[in-house]
């Protein structure tokens, strides 16, 4: 049964990291770059948010009965085939997941500019997948 509480409740948390990662990131890339404390800052925060999305994913998936997909990849195109979500949100969901797995399983290896155009250029992707829900949510 689709939870739609606690998927608004965790959409609202979704949008509080984003608006800490609104508030955490320097206008430019040279202030980014030469704070370790905001860059890791960010990181984190980037992180949590992409799992945020993730979560709201996997309630989605649960709560309609989709079966058990084998990870995220298989939850997102069962969404996509119920038209759940558009296409477009799909490959910027896919974007999100790669960015977290990189956060997550190359830390060392973390490009700073790509994080920093992430944070610059997509975090709006993130109140798109918000509308997407929340629309979804309003016709059930």
């Amino acid at each position: 049964m689709l939870d739609k509480k606690r998927i608004l409740k965790k959409l609202d948390e979704t949008m509080r990291y984003v608006e800490e990662l609104e508030e955490l990131t320097p206008q430019t890339f040279r202030e980014y770059e030469d704070s370790l404390k905001t860059r890791r800052s960010c990181e984190r925060t980037l992180q949590m948010v992409i799992e945020s999305v993730l979560d709201v994913i996997n309630m989605l998936v649960s709560g309609l009965e989709l079966g058990l997909p084998s990870d995220e990849e298989e939850m997102i195109a069962r969404l996509l085939k119920k038209n759940i979500l558009s296409k477009e949100m799909g490959k910027k969901l896919m974007g999100m997941k790669s960015t977290r797995n990189f956060l997550v399983h190359k830390y060392g290896e973390v490009k700073d500019e790509l994080i920093f155009d992430n944070l610059k250029d997509n975090l709006g992707d993130f109140e798109l997948f918000r509308k997407e829900v929340v629309g979804f949510l309003k016709s059930k």
